[in-house]
């Protein structure tokens, strides 16, 4: 089991640590919305006709609702916005202000009613977090480097984090089926339409030659819906079931290392000193929070579990 563990976590390091190169050459010939769309339809297609055939039952129209929901945030508002940047922005700096979603996840769950409350390591991982993305794509005083990104894509890359922050912490109470994997085939499934229906509200249709289609970008295609949505998904969810909750949270931390590393060596993209100290203090910040999170989440349970009923004095 323990081997098993260690084989599908890695296969999500990998799988999710690979994808954000695997987008920047998907989009660089197919618009991004449809190119989104078209990766989630065919994975979340096979994962929900597998359980469906295992004898996973039927979903009902609030867990379908839950996912159209969920889908909305995290597939066409978390990945649907990111592929659109990274026609902008290199894949590696995306994966780094992407990384910063767990700040916005704080601030909001501060702000909802029931939300966990941020106790000082919390609120430190949030400032570091800060700090860690203004040097990234700040003034070049910074730090003495231009990296002269695009704002609109560092603007998108900032709205699909925040998406992504809502639409995790929705998914946390939302009604699902039992099975995981058939609620993140049904996900797919409903981000796939949400992706449709941008793609051709921002008229992408008219922009997509299929003869212009270079293989650089059906193979980013290909990687994205077998090892970004099948492996990753697949191995993720199954991980969550058998394996603790701190160490398959590591991947928070190994994605963006990856991303960069695999952005600088693949997709040859400039590597600059401000870039890495960035991801030392967003990895950190990432770290913070978590640590800070687990601790909080772990107090509340505690208290509730002593608190005295109606009934005792």
């Amino acid at each position: 089991m323990k081997t098993r563990i260690w084989l599908a976590l890695f296969a999500v390091y990998l799988a999710w640590g690979s994808t954000y190169l695997a987008i920047r050459f998907a989009v660089e010939t197919i618009p991004p919305f449809l190119m989104a769309a078209t990766r989630f339809l065919i994975a979340g297609l096979l994962v929900f006709i597998w359980r469906r055939a295992a004898g996973d039952p039927p979903p009902n129209k609030v867990q379908w609702r839950s996912a159209f929901i969920i889908g909305f945030f995290l597939l066409l508002g978390g990945i649907g916005v990111v592929a659109w940047a990274e026609q902008r922005i290199p894949s590696g700096i995306t994966a780094l202000i992407v990384a910063s979603a767990p700040v916005f996840m704080v601030l909001i769950d501060a702000l909802r009613p029931g939300g966990i409350r941020p106790n000082w390591q919390t609120l430190m991982g949030v400032l570091v977090g800060l700090a860690g993305i203004g040097l990234l794509v700040g003034p070049a005083e910074l730090s003495g480097n231009h990296l002269g990104l695009d704002p609109s894509g560092v603007m998108a890359l900032l709205l699909a984090s925040l998406l992504w922050a809502v639409g995790s912490l929705y998914s946390r109470t939302a009604e699902l089926p039992a099975s995981p994997l058939l609620g993140t085939g049904m996900e797919m499934l409903a981000g796939s339409v949400g992706l449709f229906a941008m793609g051709t509200l921002s008229g992408e249709w008219g922009r997509l030659h299929l003869a212009a289609i270079t293989s650089s970008s059906l193979w980013g295609l290909a990687y994205l819906v077998v090892v970004g949505s099948l492996v990753g998904f697949v191995a993720y969810t199954w991980l969550l079931r058998v394996a603790p909750t701190p160490l398959v949270a590591t991947y928070a931390y190994v994605n963006p290392l990856l991303a960069v590393m695999v952005g600088s060596l693949l997709g040859r993209e400039t590597l600059l000193p401000r870039v890495l100290l960035a991801l030392a203090i967003i990895v950190s910040a990432v770290a913070l929070i978590n640590t800070g999170r687990a601790r909080a989440s772990r107090r509340v349970s505690e208290e509730f579990r002593f608190a005295p009923t109606s009934g005792e004095d």
